[in-house]
């Protein structure tokens, strides 16, 4: 990664509707644009993401998505409406972001739950992209969702029992997507203590889903502070309560739509959260880009999956358009 840097402008864009995005730019601000998609969905953006650039090369940009990191409301706070919060909305938001930047087109980055956002950005505006990297690849199919939240479990049952056991009983014997959206009310109600526990518990199966991989560590999602903890399970239970809001298969069937950009997909043999088939299927139907199975990582990567990365990201052409 390259040095720590600091943003040389950063605000927040008023959406119109109640929200307010927080957006920060590093690096060159003559250099080619570049803007970095967070995962969750409710993650929020670290310092260490304004390091995947050269900043002397790239003008790289962050945005922190609705209700979480720095933007505001915020998600912890349980009288946060969610409802406006969709990927639908996201889309909107990173298009406001780069008029608000005047920016003509840019590459995308991003992982994870960032994927699914990309492909869906990419190809609502295919004509604002010039690359797009990604790494963990994910397009948030009721089928993948109910892989991360029920099928993997034959691999840890205790740790889905105790993700099962903190929602009502009435609850459990449902489908993957009612257990979600029970783990929803809960991570909403008005007792902090309740908010506390669902929290607790649907990070706790997070953590359990990366544990065997390389760079998966105890508590990975737990030890985070209790409010980015709060955000972050609550949006994600929001968002694939309701498969993201997206036709099942939609972002595979309008791949073609990216014909044209060049593709990076990253991603780890050993992910159990979010299998490879996924990159596969993608790269067979997007003509222009190149899958990258990496043998040794998994969801969080491994130093052999951030060379691959930093080679892909060091061959793009620093060369701004327009």
């Amino acid at each position: 990664m390259y040095p720590a840097i600091e943003p040389y402008e950063h605000g927040l864009l008023d959406t119109g509707d109640g929200n307010l995005i927080y957006w920060e730019a590093c690096g060159n601000p003559d250099g080619k644009p570049a803007v970095i998609v967070h995962g969750g969905p409710g993650s929020g953006c670290s310092t260490n993401m304004r390091r995947t650039f050269d900043p002397e090369r790239f003008r790289i940009i962050l945005f922190d998505q609705r209700n979480c990191g720095r933007s505001r409301p915020h998600a912890a706070d349980p009288a946060t409406d969610l409802s406006a919060n969709t990927t639908q909305n996201l889309i909107a938001d990173m298009e406001l972001l780069r008029e608000h930047l005047g920016v003509d087109r840019w590459l995308l980055y991003g992982g994870s739950w960032g994927s699914t956002l990309i492909l869906a950005y990419a190809e609502a505006y295919p004509e604002r992209v010039t690359e797009i990297a990604i790494a963990a690849v994910t397009m948030t199919r009721r089928s993948e969702v109910e892989w991360l939240y029920r099928g993997v479990g034959r691999f840890f049952p205790e740790a889905q029992d105790r993700f099962l056991e903190g929602v009502p009983e009435a609850d459990r014997d449902g489908d993957v997507f009612e257990v979600l959206a029970a783990y929803g009310r809960l991570l909403a109600d008005p007792d902090p203590d309740v908010r506390a526990k669902a929290a607790a518990d649907y990070a706790a199966w997070e953590d359990a889903v990366i544990s065997q991989e390389v760079n998966g560590k105890p508590n990975a999602y737990s030890d985070r502070p209790s409010d980015a903890v709060l955000a972050m399970t609550r949006i994600c239970a929001h968002y694939f309560a309701n498969a993201a809001w997206l036709e099942e298969g939609v972002l595979l069937r309008d791949a073609g739509r990216l014909a044209g950009i060049p593709g990076a997909l990253i991603h780890g043999r050993q992910d159990m959260g979010s299998p490879v088939q996924t990159a596969w299927e993608l790269a067979k139907v997007w003509p222009d880009a190149r899958l990258h199975v990496v043998e040794d990582s998994g969801h969080t990567g491994s130093e052999t999956f951030r060379q691959v990365l930093h080679e892909l990201i060091e061959g793009v052409s620093p060369v701004k358009e327009g």
